[in-house]
């Protein structure tokens, strides 16, 4: 059996395999696509994106109305939905948490982490939220300094909106993606499933429905997945010309951000083809690293007593107000049909942001759950959520409090550039700090670009095994599509400016809706299996994770998956009928 890429999980130290060769585990236990199925998987959804792409340029007025509509009928009628799933959960993570399935270990018991701590939440960090904290962690606390709802400022101007920004990229966020990647994880590790959401679902569905609702599943996913990575794509390059232009004479326009992306995705592709351990954990280490100088020089060289102060007490602020912010629904505007969704709070903030974390979950999600083999379900909960809330925190108290003492002093000046630009808030603010503006603002203009490599290399990851699983994908089929999300990128730019990718964008996020339902199916889908973890399931973990070469590993090709008779595999659940791919064995 040939080596398996340097991204497959690997035997626990001094627990290798014969001389016969190294093992790939987990051993395949999932069900194979019949070819159908996977032509669709593969076709279907660049031409849906082609056809999305191509309506929204010939008519970008129409598709904005269009959208903003759905996204006004969405807020209106469902906030309380949002909030409700939320809630969900955060309450599994704690049941998970706290009950006996916390000792479970993914990829069963002798499995051991494959990553350093620092080197996994640096990861999950980077592919998780990196980027968007860079500018929202200005951009959030200026916008709502003044009308914030729940929270009281207390006499202390700009409270509120901090509070409400260690809350929509805090605890309650890094719920929602953990929720969905124990999900992935507990189905690959230890059932041996492809790291699918078709493979985390569709056994919940009665038989008949699972092969359509698999095909379904899948599309949503990917589709959300391209869509996300490309317009962020856009938004990256046009934000990082903005940091250029804010130390150089270089002036942000389409050739600028032609280039970038050009760049990025180059560097993108170098990570991708190089592999989680030489690519992907090198960048976001630095990213890690650079983060930290960029808060410390925010907090030694700015207004450390007000930081330490306003960290404190809004610390404090959101533990106080934590359960009813996380119950809000604004229920007072439900009274009567939106006019527009802009008429609602939640639908300019909460609504919105818990949109864009659905929606980002396909790759995030699928990704932590690739990188977290070897540690309990515990040890996961704790790591995917309390850890990155503090640093969340800590990290919106340094930049979130220097942007609003900076904008006091200077008379206003952040909130105007954060108006005009919400990618400009940090930048405005860090050229006021004194002797280290500049070299701030070059780190922070470099972090922009590495924490978006390092979320388009996670995405690039889950993209892949979403369209090739079973079979594992190789790394130039990676580097095709960083150079596919690279052209979405470059086309909607190129051909419609900031207001297609914000509509694209948008859209994109609107399809969260119905992808709620979904992540809901494979939640309940993932507490019946662990209910109905027996001795059967348990000894089944323990065999498709044993690091000893077994007879029945001389009987699968380079991909683990069995031959010569592809109707079955080598344990219970591989059965595989041409009719119907999702049928159980009678």
């Amino acid at each position: 059996m040939p080596t398996p890429d340097t991204t497959d999980s690997q035997p626990p130290e001094g627990e290798g395999g014969t001389d016969t060769g190294p093992v790939t585990l987990p051993r395949f236990r999932g069900r194979l696509i019949p070819p159908l199925d996977r032509g669709i998987i593969m076709v279907l959804p660049p031409l849906l994106i082609v056809a999305a792409v191509t309506a929204v340029i010939l008519d970008p007025d129409g598709a904005a109305t269009a959208i903003g509509r759905l996204r006004t009928l969405v807020t209106g009628g469902f906030t309380w939905w949002f909030v409700a799933y939320s809630l969900i959960a955060v309450g599994v993570c704690i049941w998970l948490c706290l009950s006996r399935m916390g000792s479970i270990r993914l990829g069963g018991p002798k499995a051991r982490p494959e990553h350093s701590k620092f080197a996994w939440y640096s990861m999950l960090f980077a592919c998780g939220q990196g980027i968007g904290l860079i500018f929202w962690s200005i951009a959030e606390p200026i916008l709502l300094r003044e009308g914030a709802p729940v929270v009281a400022d207390a006499g202390n101007p700009g409270q509120g909106g901090i509070v409400w920004t260690y809350f929509h990229w805090g605890l309650t966020a890094w719920a929602m993606y953990c929720v969905v990647a124990i999900c992935l994880a507990y189905s690959h590790h230890n059932l041996g499933k492809t790291l699918t959401f078709r493979e985390a679902t569709v056994d919940l569905l009665p038989a008949r429905m699972q092969r359509p609702a698999g095909v379904v599943i899948e599309l949503l996913a990917i589709i959300a997945t391209v869509l996300g990575l490309a317009t962020s794509f856009g938004f990256a390059a046009m934000q990082f010309s903005s940091g250029l232009t804010s130390f150089t004479s270089i002036v942000s326009g389409p050739t600028v951000w032609f280039i970038v992306i050009v760049a990025l995705g180059a560097l993108t592709a170098l990570s991708a083809f190089l592999g989680l351990n030489k690519g992907m954990k090198r960048i976001s280490e630095v990213n890690s690293v650079f983060s930290i100088v960029l808060m410390v020089g925010v907090f030694v060289f700015g207004p450390t007593v007000y930081i330490l102060a306003n960290l404190t007490q809004t610390f404090g602020a959101f533990v106080a107000h934590v359960i009813p912010m996380s119950f809000w629904t604004g229920a007072e505007s439900a009274a009567t049909p939106l006019g527009d969704w802009s008429e609602s709070w939640n639908g300019i903030w909460t609504v919105f942001i818990w949109c864009w974390v659905i929606a980002f979950s396909p790759f995030v999600a699928g990704f932590i759950a690739r990188i977290s083999r070897g540690r309990t379900i515990r040890e996961f909960i704790l790591g995917v959520t309390i850890i990155p809330t503090l640093i969340v925190m800590v990290w919106v108290a340094v930049i979130g409090s220097g942007g609003i003492y900076y904008d006091d002093l200077s008379g206003g000046s952040v909130s105007a550039d954060v108006a005009e630009d919400t990618s400009a808030g940090l930048f405005s603010m860090i050229e006021m700090i004194p002797v280290v503006g500049i070299p701030l603002l070059i780190i922070a203009t470099i972090l922009v670009a590495t924490y978006y490599v390092t979320s388009l290399d996670s995405g690039t990851y889950a993209l892949a095994e979403f369209v090739s699983a079973p079979k594992k994908s190789g790394p130039l089929f990676r580097v095709v599509l960083v150079a596919s999300i690279g052209t979405v990128a470059v086309v909607l730019l190129a051909l419609g400016g900031a207001n297609v990718v914000d509509t694209v964008q948008t859209g994109t996020i609107i399809g969260a809706f119905p992808f709620s339902f979904v992540i809901l199916l494979m939640i309940i889908n993932l507490v019946r299996r662990l209910r109905a973890r027996n001795k059967s399931v348990r000894q089944l973990e323990k065999d498709i994770n044993d690091p000893q070469h077994r007879a029945e590993d001389d009987t699968v090709d380079e991909d683990g998956i069995p031959r010569p008779d592809p109707r079955r595999g080598v344990g219970a659940g591989t059965y595989t009928d041409p009719q119907n791919a999702y049928a159980e064995k009678s």
